[in-house]
């Protein structure tokens, strides 16, 4: 873990904070610092953790993703997203293929993420 300082200034700050048992202070300072350092607080719910969750990019270009630009209109954002998700859709994956199944799930996703990052960022839902 590249993160070290939450957990220092937790356990300065836990035996400054509880001068009646500095023992217990740096012990409850540590454990808020090292939640501060694994990101608990950063309010990343339901993002994947580990190496998924390294494996993509933190903030895609969700135009990018559906091949459009910034000043595409909506209905052309719309038509975009419709074209590529019955393109990568799982279910159009025949057979017991699971790899290709695998894979069109996880463009899918990108697709459905992207979409719903341009509608929150133009104010629709």
């Amino acid at each position: 873990m590249n993160r070290w300082y939450g957990k220092l200034i937790g356990v300065v700050l836990g035996i400054a904070l509880l001068r009646f048992n500095p023992l217990f202070g740096a012990l409850v300072g540590l454990l808020i610092g090292h939640a501060f350092d694994s990101g608990w607080f950063s309010g990343a719910r339901g993002r994947p953790k580990g190496r998924a969750a390294d494996e993509r990019a933190p903030r895609e270009d969700p135009y990018a993703v559906l091949g459009v630009g910034p000043e595409a209109s909506d209905a052309e954002i719309e038509r975009a997203y419709r074209r590529l998700i019955s393109r990568h859709h799982p279910d159009r994956v025949g057979g017991d293929a699971s790899e290709p199944r695998r894979q069109a799930a996880t463009r899918a996703g990108e697709i459905n993420r992207a979409y719903k990052r341009i509608k929150t960022l133009r104010g629709r839902r």
